[in-house]
């Protein structure tokens, strides 16, 4: 089954009829990359975030919900701090559960979590 990341990206390729190289391309990113994430159930570990942001940038769509469901893809549980139920995709706050992560991925969320909250400060400002 596949997880929210490759349904993502499965969805954009097959309305704007793209390639994994065309993604790639607009985002900055390598191929290999792309076709990385749209075929992996389950991600070893949260990639980086300007990869992700550049896949963002190649599918045309907020960097939000892209990292959401790379957290989850990478089995990191996230919820929605004061955000009512049916979120809408733009909500910048990201909470994970670190119990099971080693250091460095417990860094990687962090980074994530405090970009989230900074780009939710300076759009609200």
């Amino acid at each position: 089954m596949p997880n929210t990341l490759q349904e993502m990206i499965k969805k954009k390729l097959d309305q704007k009829g793209w390639s994994y190289s065309d993604v790639a391309r607009r985002g900055g990113i390598s191929r290999s990359t792309v076709h990385h994430l749209a075929t992996s159930a389950q991600l070893a570990q949260m990639p980086q975030q300007t990869t992700l942001e550049g896949l963002a940038r190649g599918l045309g769509v907020p960097a939000a919900p892209v990292l959401r469901a790379a957290a989850e893809a990478a089995g990191i549980q996230v919820y929605f701090e004061n955000a009512p139920k049916n979120t809408d995709p733009e909500v910048d706050i990201l909470i994970a559960s670190v119990q099971k992560l080693s250091p460095t991925d417990r860094r990687h969320v962090a980074a994530l979590v405090e970009s989230l909250l900074q780009a939710g400060e300076s759009q609200a400002g």
